[in-house]
């Protein structure tokens, strides 16, 4: 049987929960399910774990040249005409590959389909529910409202688009960035698909100054500017970064306010309105308030 939807899994020293990313794929009940494991060459335990399976799926371990190479080694191995990748410490929950498989089937004009998704934590309970929206191109300058592990793609993009960009970290977002800027039609599937876990070692947790550098640069390669709700979230990660805390508001405000405005110098050249009147609207107000607190004493 020709498959009809390929899952690929990049995987690096995840043996702590692949296992649990295994058998949310091949529990899900249906036929031509390609799955491919794509491993970097793990010191841990994921090579024995991928050998349990025997041949139930496609498997390799050999170095690459991180994650976004691995899912594009995934996808060049795999025929199916639907894809996704799912990371080898999320899950999908029951269902959710049938039913992409069904929206695809009774929308052929859609070429992405998003679904719902839920964050959860290193022992698989809910933290919240990932933020997703209906689509909305305008909108996704700003938020990256679309979960990865719950998105799933025609392989005809690959033909047209490329490949995923294998420099970066924040691939998927640059990817939906790039295919919206040409009119790809997303359609936003309202049903639970699949979960992310944030743990410690998650690159968005663990190196989340970084995230942001990227989300600047790749924003402003795809949309000319890097909106300004990109430059106040690379502001708050930098001043949090560096020590400063919430709890004291004034130098808090200070503080995003001095990146922010770095920060939309560097990557946009000039000052929007919005970002000056946002810095100082944050400054005066904290200024105020440490004021009145110190005459009510």
């Amino acid at each position: 049987m020709k498959p009809r939807i390929s899952v690929i899994t990049p995987s690096f020293n995840q043996g702590k929960y692949i296992e649990r990313t295994i058998t949310s794929v091949l529990t899900q009940g249906i036929e031509g399910l390609e799955y491919l494991v794509i491993d970097g060459g793990s010191a841990d335990e994921t090579v024995s774990i991928l050998q349990h399976y025997g041949d139930r799926f496609t498997w390799v371990s050999e170095k690459d040249k991180g994650q976004s190479d691995a899912i594009n080694k995934g996808i060049l191995r795999s025929s199916g005409p639907i894809f996704g990748w799912l990371n080898s410490d999320d899950i999908y929950y029951p269902g959710a590959l049938q039913a992409v498989l069904d929206y695809f089937d009774s929308h052929p004009d859609v070429e992405v389909v998003y679904g719902d998704a839920n964050h959860i934590d290193e022992n698989d309970q809910f933290i919240e529910k990932y933020p997703t929206e209906e689509w909305n191109w305008e909108r996704l300058h700003e938020v990256c409202f679309i979960c990865q592990p719950a998105t799933f793609l025609r392989r005809s993009l690959i033909d047209h688009y490329g490949l995923l960009d294998a420099s970066l970290r924040n691939m998927d977002y640059e990817y939906w960035l790039r295919l919206g800027n040409d009119g790809v039609r997303f359609a936003h599937l309202p049903q639970l698909l699949a979960a992310t876990r944030l743990h410690s070692e998650a690159f968005t947790v663990a190196a989340r100054v970084a995230c942001h550098k990227a989300i600047n640069d790749l924003t402003r390669r795809h949309l000319g500017v890097t909106p300004d709700r990109w430059i106040f979230n690379y502001a708050h990660a930098v001043a949090e970064a560096r020590g400063f805390h919430r709890a004291n508001r004034f130098r808090f405000a200070v503080a995003i306010s001095l990146v922010s405005l770095y920060a939309s110098l560097r990557w946009n050249k000039r000052l929007s309105k919005n970002v000056l009147r946002q810095t100082v609207l944050w400054v005066g107000a904290n200024a105020r308030n440490v004021l009145l607190e110190r005459f009510a004493r």
